[in-house]
């Protein structure tokens, strides 16, 4: 007698509407807790965390009415992520947090500009050498008129407006390297990515933003391993580039004592090992499930700014317990395996390899901010993805996450499909 066919049970999808509902209660009480950390309520930290749940519903709402749209399982982790970071920095500086939330709102938007046109394979081929032109200008910018703050010169104010061209050049470095491979590889198309790549690591190194310099580093080893699979030729990149950096940390003495102090802090802790003991210190003070928000030590250690930029996670951790800590990394490793499973069944190479470049870049970033800050790596001074202040790291994370999105197959349907090539 045949076997009979076992019947798959039919897994509903995730209600969109109640995730977001959830999603809103968890702000809603974060933000409460964050607006009484001070002598006296918030009213500008309640303002704004409200008025970023009405944009996450008004969001979701539009592109499930009018666009049929039901994955939005990328957008509900950066929601998460970002009102996090409203929620740490408005408990910290009240006016911050209502100018993060602006930026945030232009991240959001620009993240939706740049899924509709990713969506055309054909106008990205196009775009590639304006944008690779447009990057290049930035830096050569940024190298002529650039300020120093905070120990690299990655700093341009325009009309009392400070923004860091670095963080726009990863979008397009993520974009020239995808649409430059994209088609036939050719020795020429490789040799010219080679060189735009080589052009952006090196003005990075003259303008001392080292962090930035190893993730485009980074960023340039995945888009090289998608376009040739090769270990190769990864294994020599890497030999070339610690031979540089090698160089590099001998004759540059900045970068050397970095270095030096690194697996050392415990020897200074009042000195040079300041920031990382005080910060492992307050981790361990906050145990599993944290001191509450506005309770902790490491925010009264440091100046506001660092303290919700390079330290931010330190806070997390203290204030918020190290349970919570775990659920943000698993955020970010929620985001990179949702771009390998798309760039699987991606519609072309463009996808997938900007999609897996673009996680390689958020989820490195990451370990580079808290390995950094727990003296697991050396400090580099990087920001926590969506969640630190900062609007150009705002507005770059979320351009970045527009190329995930776009890599989705679902997206393209609800776009109505690409032009063919």
């Amino acid at each position: 007698m045949a076997n009979k066919a076992k019947k798959v049970p039919h897994i509903k999808p995730i209600n969109n509407f109640a995730m977001l509902f959830v999603l809103s209660v968890f702000q809603i009480l974060t933000g409460y807790s964050a607006a009484v950390a001070g002598d006296e309520l918030s009213v500008k930290m309640l303002a704004s965390m409200g008025i970023f749940i009405v944009i996450e519903w008004v969001y979701v709402t539009a592109f499930y009415t009018i666009l049929h749209r039901r994955n939005f399982e990328l957008e509900f982790i950066a929601f998460f992520l970002t009102g996090v970071g409203l929620a740490v920095i408005g408990s910290v500086n009240p006016d911050a947090c209502f100018k993060q939330l602006l930026i945030a709102v232009g991240g959001i938007v620009g993240y939706t500009i740049l899924v509709f046109i990713l969506g055309n394979v054909d106008l990205c081929m196009k775009l590639r050498l304006p944008v690779a032109i447009g990057a290049l200008v930035l830096l050569v910018i940024n190298l002529i008129i650039g300020k120093m703050k905070y120990g690299a010169q990655n700093w341009i104010e325009i009309g009392g407006i400070t923004i860091q061209p670095s963080e726009f050049v990863k979008v397009a470095f993520i974009f020239v390297g995808a649409a430059t491979l994209e088609k036939i590889q050719t020795s020429k198309n490789i040799i010219k990515f080679i060189a735009f790549s080589v052009a952006c690591v090196g003005a990075l190194i003259i303008i001392r933003d080292f962090g930035t310099a190893l993730i485009f580093f980074i960023t340039f080893l995945i888009i090289a391993f998608m376009n040739s699979g090769d270990f190769k030729t990864v294994g020599l990149a890497v030999s070339a580039a610690g031979l540089g950096g090698a160089i590099v940390i001998k004759y540059k003495s900045y970068v050397t004592a970095r270095f030096s102090v690194y697996r050392h802090i415990w020897e200074d802790p009042y000195g040079k090992g300041y920031q990382q003991t005080h910060i492992l210190t307050g981790i361990a003070s906050g145990g599993l499930l944290g001191m509450g928000i506005g309770n902790g030590r490491i925010r009264h250690y440091f100046d506001d700014y660092l303290t919700t930029t390079d330290d931010v996670f330190g806070i997390i951790c203290e204030e918020w317990g190290f349970l919570f800590g775990i659920i943000l990394v698993l955020s970010f490793v929620s985001i990179a395996v949702s771009a390998l499973v798309n760039s699987i069944a991606a519609r072309s190479a463009f996808y997938s390899i900007s999609a897996v470049a673009g996680a390689g870049m958020l989820l490195f970033q990451t370990a580079l901010n808290i390995f950094g800050i727990t003296d697991v790596l050396p400090l580099t001074g990087v920001t926590l993805p969506f969640v630190s202040q900062g609007g150009s790291s705002m507005l770059s994370c979320w351009a970045v996450l527009a190329f995930i999105k776009a890599s989705d197959v679902r997206t393209y349907n609800y776009l109505g499909g690409a032009k063919k090539r």
